[in-house]
């Protein structure tokens, strides 16, 4: 690097310098306080008994049936919920008793749902033409807030081998719900295991939950190579989806982004380097920097300090563009670790840093994160 590009690197890093650990010691905190800890995006799933609710959690998490059965806590006297990952989680999963059971009266399950929820997943069987009670149950939910989003999941498919009768139970079922809500509804049609991880079962609904959930969708998303760095950076997406989560919940605020963003990426930054077994010293931070490329780090600088003067403006600025500020934040700091990762993990093994590779990684993940 040129003495000065390397100048310039130094000064375009300088909003992480003073949350870096020093010489050999040990990582900063790993964690934000519990004053950053992110909101979590809520998934409802909505359904009738038998829908198959917990085999659609196992196939987009990837947990068996024991993790899943073990992960649940009660949120009512009757719903549950499931935060995912169960460490530092990224989102939740909450369900309502099975609608149509004997002795069921769910209007208190639903009220907590709907006033906690951001989706709603109603599941239904293909086989199961009987869905009246969920599509009313529907259609007061949307009456109360018009601009929920609801996705249909049809499962089963695996239960009804011929494509012709498939076709028509899914077409009946999904008009009964678009008559109860009075509004076309996205659906999917899935063939869920009984047991254990999903595997590939819930493919076909990332694109879905990518559209209405960008974060979730980046949590369950299952690499195309499962070997070599995609699977190192598969294990440790879901945490540096907490510290984007956490840096965006936090840059809402005018003024305590400006600290503590930075502080998030610095914890974030050791974090991933400890993981990895890379000493995570200035020096390497300052080769991380220049594989990045000194006109990525000088326009996420300037691009920050920018939001923090906007968030100040009266009325717009505290309500606009402090949503900007959060979402990019986000972003910002998803698409740092998605770099950082291959870059430790390079360093890790002794391998050559691909510039070229590394900032097509951060781009790539910072569109993602952004959408």
């Amino acid at each position: 690097m040129a003495p000065c590009e390397g100048f310039v690197m130094a000064l375009s890093l300088d909003w992480l310098w003073p949350w870096l650990p020093t010489g050999g010691a040990d990582p900063a905190p790993t964690e934000p306080g519990p004053a950053v800890t992110p909101p979590l995006p809520v998934v409802w799933l909505l359904g009738k008994t038998g829908a198959g609710k917990s085999s659609l959690i196992r196939a987009l998490t990837g947990l068996t049936e024991a993790e899943v059965g073990n992960g649940f806590a009660p949120c009512t006297r009757t719903a549950m919920r499931f935060d995912h990952p169960s460490g530092q989680p990224v989102m939740r999963f909450l369900d309502t008793r099975g609608l149509g059971e004997a002795g069921y009266e769910p209007a208190e399950d639903l009220a907590t749902a709907e006033a906690a929820s951001h989706l709603v997943l109603l599941v239904a069987r293909l086989d199961d033409p009987v869905q009246g009670e969920v599509a009313d149950v529907l259609a007061k939910v949307c009456a109360r807030d018009p601009d929920i989003r609801v996705i249909v999941v049809h499962t089963g498919a695996d239960l009804i081998p011929e494509e012709e009768e498939r076709r028509r139970a899914r077409s009946a079922t999904q008009a009964r719900l678009e008559r109860a809500t009075r509004r076309p509804l996205p659906w999917v049609e899935l063939s869920l295991p009984p047991s254990g991880a999903g595997n590939d079962a819930a493919a076909p609904l990332l694109p879905l939950l990518r559209e209405t959930m960008p974060e979730v969708a980046l949590l369950l998303a299952q690499e195309a190579h499962m070997e070599g760095e995609p699977a190192a950076w598969a294990e440790h997406r879901a945490e540096v989806l907490w510290y984007a989560g956490s840096a965006g919940a936090v840059d809402v605020a005018p003024v305590v982004g400006a600290a503590a963003v930075p502080a998030i990426q610095a914890a974030m930054l050791a974090r991933l380097a400890t993981r990895y077994g890379v000493e995570w010293t200035r020096t390497r931070m300052l080769e991380f920097g220049a594989a990045l490329g000194t006109g990525v780090a000088l326009s996420f600088g300037a691009s920050f300090g920018l939001r923090q003067l906007v968030k100040l403006v009266p009325v717009v600025g505290q309500t606009a563009g402090a949503a900007a500020s959060g979402a990019l934040s986000f972003a910002a700091t998803f698409a740092l670790g998605r770099a950082a990762a291959y870059f430790f993990h390079s360093v890790s093994r002794d391998e050559e840093v691909s510039t070229d590779k590394l900032r097509a990684l951060y781009a790539d993940a910072l569109k993602q994160g952004r959408s």
